[in-house]
């Protein structure tokens, strides 16, 4: 049974938020003919992350709710490759590498304790 009213409650689900904003904030600066490469595979992915760990919250059964959290830690994975491609292209500088790696490391933290929590049957 749930102990939060929402998902918005759970803090992996708030780190993992902001990390999309961040992504949409930073693929902004992208060059245009990235629309429809890199920028919208990071994006689609960051934002599987944080939608994941939504849909997966009202779930009932505690395998479902893990496979949505394995869909996010996937996605999580994707996006920190994505990271790395886009300070190799020179897309983002090493202050924005090093800040994007702090959250979704952040995100990671989190998003694994939270699966780990509910795979015990300790969770929300």
């Amino acid at each position: 049974m749930n102990m939060t009213q929402s998902f918005k409650e759970i803090v992996a689900w708030q780190k993992a938020h902001a990390f999309v904003v961040m992504v949409y904030k930073t693929c902004a600066s992208f060059p245009a003919y990235e629309r429809h490469g890199l920028w919208s595979q990071f994006t689609r992915a960051a934002v599987s992350i944080a939608a994941n760990i939504a849909e997966g919250y009202r779930k009932d059964g505690i395998a479902d709710k893990l496979r949505f959290l394995n869909i996010s830690q996937g996605s999580l994975e994707e996006c920190r490759y994505y990271i790395l491609l886009s300070y190799d292209l020179d897309y983002i500088d090493e202050s924005k590498y090093n800040n994007m790696n702090q959250s979704i490391e952040e995100v990671s933290r989190l998003l694994n304790a939270y699966y780990k929590g509910i795979k015990d049957r300790n969770y929300l």
